[in-house]
């Protein structure tokens, strides 16, 4: 008579192939050392947490940051580690990109702003109109932007398409033309800098500051927004499954960053 024999187990005590938990545990670290791969040398996302850059980008909005597009420095790897001297395989901004760097002031924080002067021009804002290199930046008013306010009230800006002296056509508001930062010195950007304002003219910490953000080295230059591929207006928390429908835009997904 046939006797049914016991089922055997692996050493571990788990049943199926000697190695499984080890096969699982290298299939881990190759993920992690293929996304580390890829955020460090390709593609980082990073989220918008202030307006500074409104309309173009708005408080909730994803997107994905090309690290391929100025080349490499210690802050392309994670914690700015200091393994690369200056900047390997550099390239250099064009005016009207949108760049990711780190602040100057602390090389820790990151900020974006669009880039607006390049080695050795001449910035100016009068009257809150941009001069670059001694011209006035043409703007177009166009209809006003309109947000709610922390209480729900409708509060509209002046909106204006500005056309950079390459071409480059971008939205900005502003509050007026009278504010704190629309009459400044002249800023000569020094060689191997750069000058970034945020769009929202009257609501944006950049480069007009000088000692908080000033001009940003280009090793700081951490790379250019691309594509926006999320944004939520922050009426439901993660978990709240039910609400992000009506939480999603849905209209900025997997845009261009312009």
């Amino acid at each position: 008579m046939a006797h049914a024999q016991p089922e055997k187990k692996t050493p571990n005590g788990a049943g199926g192939k000697p190695g499984g938990w080890l096969e699982s545990i290298k299939t881990v670290v190759y993920a992690v050392l293929i996304a580390v791969v890829v955020r460090t040398f390709a593609y980082e996302p990073f989220n918008i947490p202030s307006g500074s850059m409104m309309p173009t980008l708005l408080v909730g909005d994803y997107l994905f940051v090309s690290k391929l597009s100025y080349g490499y420095s210690r802050h392309s790897l994670p914690f700015s580690l200091p393994l690369i001297s200056g900047r390997l395989f550099a390239s250099v901004p064009e005016r009207g990109d949108v760049a990711v760097f780190k602040l100057p002031t602390d090389n820790k924080t990151d900020y974006i702003k669009r880039i607006i002067g390049l080695p050795g021009d001449r910035i100016q804002v009068r009257g809150g109109i941009l001069h670059i290199n001694g011209t006035p930046v043409k703007r177009r008013r166009i209809s006003d932007w309109v947000q709610r306010d922390p209480w729900g009230n409708a509060v509209a800006m002046a909106r204006y398409m500005e056309t950079l002296p390459n071409g480059r056509e971008h939205l900005i508001i502003e509050k007026s033309d009278s504010d704190q930062l629309d009459n400044t010195p002249v800023y000569v950007v020094p060689k191997g800098h750069y000058f970034a304002m945020g769009d929202n003219r009257d609501g944006s910490l950049d480069s007009r500051v000088l000692n908080h953000v000033g001009y940003i080295p280009a090793e700081n230059l951490v790379g250019r927004a691309e594509i926006l591929f999320f944004s939520t207006n922050g009426k439901a928390r993660w978990w709240e499954i039910w609400k992000w429908p009506t939480a999603t835009r849905f209209s900025r997904l997997f845009t261009s960053v312009k």
